[in-house]
């Protein structure tokens, strides 16, 4: 469709998202979701829409990054990060730094707040700092919130709930000032080239890659792989894959669960 490139670019301009870093179709679905909710039919009709609408930017923005979680999604992969990946690292050292890249509402950064929370709770010498990052604004808004529904906390213990979260009169569920503590939140692109910071024992990407092209992938990875420190930890998504372009990087922890560690 030769009206198809001209709205990738007007997209590319207005929201600063490269459209070449994802694939072709999953633009155009989540692009022809919003024309469809908003009664339009062509692409250049959508652009000029666009550009004088800074909601429907907003709207469009979040609509390209989101990203469905909740609370230890994927059970085994965390029960795994619990019982061998954080007490591993703990064994070697006392400052511990985790990235939860693709973040979005935060489900996956508190989770492994209650996981560090729990494993530290005797351990006063031990501090695990978690970096929690994502592109959408509103999605940040509510990781910093905390505000969570009863479904979203469905994996979890009701220990865990008591622990970690408050009733709130509304009968949904805010995360308690001890795990906000542990988090640092904030705004940042995967597609940037540099990763959210540096000395990292471990970090977490998973099910943000499955719309990026192979290329983009790729390069996620040996940004990743250059932020860990010797013997950290790369998370997949259980979907996603490791690219043969960089198998060299990493070598399998667990092949099944999706975690990798940095190569000596």
């Amino acid at each position: 469709m030769p009206d198809f490139p001209p709205l990738k670019r007007s997209i590319e301009k207005l929201l600063g998202i490269q459209c070449s870093n994802y694939k072709e179709d999953y633009i155009r679905r989540r692009v022809g979701s919003r024309m469809r909710i908003n009664g339009i039919e062509k692409y250049p009709d959508y652009s000029t829409y666009l550009l004088k609408n800074k909601i429907e930017q907003e709207a469009l923005r979040n609509a390209l990054t989101i990203n469905v979680t909740k609370f230890w999604r994927d059970t085994e992969v965390f029960d795994l990060i619990k019982k061998e990946v954080i007490p591993e690292v703990i064994r070697r050292k006392k400052r511990i730094r985790i990235w939860s890249a693709g973040c979005a509402t935060g489900e996956e950064s508190y989770t492994l707040a209650i996981i560090a929370s729990d494993l530290t709770r005797m351990k006063s010498d031990v501090q695990i700092t978690i970096f929690a990052s994502d592109l959408d604004n509103e999605a940040l808004n509510k990781a910093r919130d905390g505000i969570y529904d009863k479904k979203a906390l469905e994996n979890l213990t009701e220990s865990q709930i008591r622990r970690h979260f408050t009733l709130l009169d509304n009968e949904k569920y805010q995360v308690k000032p001890h795990l906000k503590e542990m988090i640092k939140f904030s705004k940042h692109d995967l597609m940037s080239g540099k990763p959210i910071t540096n000395y990292l024992d471990i970090v977490l990407c998973r099910n943000v890659t499955i719309y990026f092209t192979e290329e983009q992938k790729n390069k996620l990875a040996k940004i990743f792989q250059s932020a860990l420190l010797m013997d950290g930890y790369y998370i997949m998504g259980k979907t996603e894959y490791m690219g043969r372009e960089i198998e060299d990087l990493y070598t399998p922890y667990n092949s099944i669960q999706k975690i990798y560690k940095k190569k000596m």
